[in-house]
């Protein structure tokens, strides 16, 4: 009996080690996908021999178009693109109108609540976004407690190389995602960390602390990492562009402060966004006049999108915005800096802003690229801002 249980334990311990590790036995199969060719085009493969009709979507394609993939006689899809400029790029393969990951590349990233595949082009900017054999920071995910929200909630921070084995305080960027974003946002979809140890190691951007909060005042944290545990992602969430957020901003900078070795005054703050991240930079930094000494507005909104009639007691934030301009201004800012794609959605409403700061004779930075509103846009406006800070 003793010698029968053995046994049965013993096959019980195989099977769950089997089953822990079944992976390390899947194929990998006569294909691959992406290939990145020497003339900087890519080569995508899905096998997928009952399939009917599958293209590929990606954003070096024009916006909302997809290409067709050709089906050989093993069933394997494949297309081949033009050369790409180097760059990091996203795709899904639609499937019989079913979007699918590549299941051969293990590179993927979350934008909103949509999965995506990824790959990058070497050889100039893109090199930018990849891991080299540079010194590196450390992402660490926090929680801290913000007494005006009255809940505790998660950012991402990053900290420089030699943070953890120095005495050194450092300059701070404040860096704001986008509707629909959250504290992974810049992390991934943005390569702070690959672009900040990549320019550091090079002398060409100083050393930072880079504080990425989650900029969604009715969220405690990203999807799947709060205590709301699974709910689905939403992308208009509440009180996102009524002045909560920006209201509740100094909980943040209090955090970051008490807890890290960072230089507090106004030379030593930066605060850049992306989006609704420029929209609340740009009002953060004018409610808040003498607290940053850098702006950075990436392709961001301007003008109000909710009712901004706040609790009571609370002062209305975007009141009054020549008035607070005008004092930012007066206060000796450091650098104002916009940045836009000209085919980006919020170009007029970014030219009509532009046209009130020159009103005020208020100075500022302007750059303006091509591309709309696309990640492609922030991973390099983040790469030309971060050099021009805390010089």
């Amino acid at each position: 009996m003793q010698k029968f249980i053995f046994i049965l334990s013993l096959l019980l311990v195989t099977s769950s080690t089997l089953f822990a590790q079944q992976n390390i036995f899947a194929p990998t199969g006569p294909i691959s996908s992406p290939i990145v060719n020497k003339d900087g085009s890519v080569t995508l493969h899905l096998q997928a021999p009952t399939a009917t009709h599958v293209e590929v979507k990606g954003d070096w394609l024009p916006a909302g178009t997809t290409v067709p993939m050709t089906k050989n006689t093993d069933g394997v899809w494949s297309y081949t693109s033009g050369p790409l400029a180097s760059d990091l790029y996203i795709y899904q393969f639609i499937v019989d109108g079913t979007a699918l990951l590549d299941p051969l590349n293990v590179y993927q990233i979350r934008d909103v609540s949509s999965l995506f595949s990824i790959f990058v082009i070497e050889g100039g900017q893109g090199d930018l976004y990849q891991v080299q054999e540079v010194p590196h920071g450390t992402v660490a995910k926090r929680w801290y407690h913000s007494p005006t929200l009255d809940m505790t909630r998660r950012l991402t921070i990053y900290t420089p190389p030699g943070y953890e084995t120095s005495n050194e305080s450092y300059p701070v960027l404040y860096l704001l995602h986008g509707m629909g974003g959250d504290e992974e946002a810049w992390p991934t979809l943005g390569r702070t960390a690959q672009i900040l140890d990549n320019l550091i190691a090079t002398g060409k951007c100083k050393p930072m602390l880079v504080v990425m909060p989650n900029g969604n005042v009715a969220q405690e944290a990203a999807p799947g990492e709060s205590s709301l545990n699974q709910t689905p992602v939403n992308f208009n969430l509440p009180h996102t562009m009524d002045g909560t957020y920006e209201n509740s901003f100094e909980d943040i900078i209090a955090f970051i402060e008490g807890n890290y070795r960072a230089k507090a005054n106004k030379e030593n703050r930066a605060i850049a966004g992306l989006s609704m991240g420029g929209f609340h930079s740009l009002w953060i930094s004018a409610n808040y006049p003498n607290t940053f000494g850098y702006v950075g507005h990436f392709s961001g909104a301007v003008n109000p999108r909710e009712n901004n009639d706040l609790s009571q007691g609370v002062p209305r934030i975007y009141e009054n915005m020549d008035g607070k301009l005008a004092q930012q201004r007066d206060n000796g800012l450091i650098l104002y800096w916009i940045a836009i794609g000209t085919d980006d959605f919020l170009y007029q409403e970014v030219k009509d802003y532009r046209a009130k700061l020159d009103s005020l004779q208020f100075p500022y930075q302007y750059v303006e690229t091509a591309k709309g509103h696309v990640w492609s846009n922030w991973r390099l406006y983040l790469s030309q801002f971060t050099p021009l800070l805390f010089k």
